[in-house]
C-alpha cells in the first residue's frame, strides 16, 4: 500500500513503457487503427492511463483522466494536416527513473514520459519524429517554389497576344495545366504516409 501511495505521490504511476509489435493487437488503440486504408502502428507508448501510438499515418492518442478511470477520450493527429516540430530527447539523471520525449504536432505540444530501460528504443522514435519534422519543413519550402513558379510563369503568359478565335482554346488548356501542376505538386511534397521514415529508424 504504501509503495503505490509512494508511487503516485512521486509521479512514477504514469510513467509509460514500449509495448512490443507481437502485443499491438492487446492494445485499445489498435481498434481506432484505420487498418482497411494501409494503416500500421509503428511505435506504441503505454502507461496507466494513456496510450501513445504512432502509425505512418498519425499520432493516436488514448487520454485517460486518471490511472483509475476507465473513461478516455480519443485524439488523432494526422500528420499530413499537423506538422511536427520543436522534437527533443530528455535522458534520465542517475536517480531518475525516466526519460522524456518532448514535440509538438499541430499545436499540441506532447512530452511523454517512459521507463529509462526504453531508452534505445526511444532513441529510434526521437530519430522519425526529427526526420519528419525535416521533411514536412523541406516540403513546404518546395510547395511555395512550385506556387511561385507557377505564378511566374502566368505573369509572363499575360503579354502573349492572340487572335479572339482561340481564347477559349487557350483557356481550357492553360485551366488544365495549372491544375495538373498543382496536383502532381500536392501529390509529391503533401505526405500523407511516412511508413517509409519509420522503417527506415525503428529497430535499425
Amino acid at each position: 500500500m504504501f509503495g503505490k501511495v509512494a508511487s503516485d505521490m512521486l509521479g512514477l504511476s504514469d510513467i509509460g513503457s514500449v509495448i512490443s509489435p507481437a502485443d499491438y493487437d492487446k492494445v485499445d488503440a489498435d481498434d481506432y487503427i484505420l487498418h482497411e486504408d494501409g494503416e500500421k502502428i509503428y511505435f506504441l507508448i503505454k502507461s496507466k492511463s494513456d496510450e501513445y501510438c504512432f502509425t505512418n499515418k498519425a499520432l493516436i492518442h488514448l487520454d485517460g483522466t486518471s490511472a483509475t478511470s476507465k473513461k478516455r477520450v480519443l485524439r488523432r493527429y494526422d500528420y499530413y494536416l499537423n506538422k511536427i516540430e520543436g522534437v527533443t530527447l530528455e535522458t534520465a539523471g542517475n536517480i531518475d527513473l525516466d526519460v522524456e520525449i518532448h514535440f509538438t504536432i499541430g499545436s499540441v505540444h506532447y512530452s511523454i514520459d517512459v521507463h529509462k530501460k526504453h531508452l534505445e528504443q526511444l532513441k529510434d522514435l526521437y530519430k522519425s519524429l526529427l526526420k519528419m519534422a525535416e521533411i514536412t519543413h523541406d516540403n513546404e519550402i518546395m510547395m511555395n517554389y512550385a506556387k511561385q513558379s507557377l505564378e511566374v510563369s502566368s505573369s509572363l503568359l499575360k503579354t502573349y497576344r492572340s487572335g479572339e478565335n482561340d481564347v477559349i482554346d487557350q483557356f481550357q488548356t492553360l485551366n488544365q495545366f495549372v491544375f495538373d501542376w498543382m496536383v502532381q505538386a500536392k501529390n509529391k511534397y503533401h505526405i500523407k504516409d511516412f511508413g517509409f521514415v519509420f522503417e527506415k529508424f525503428i529497430n535499425n
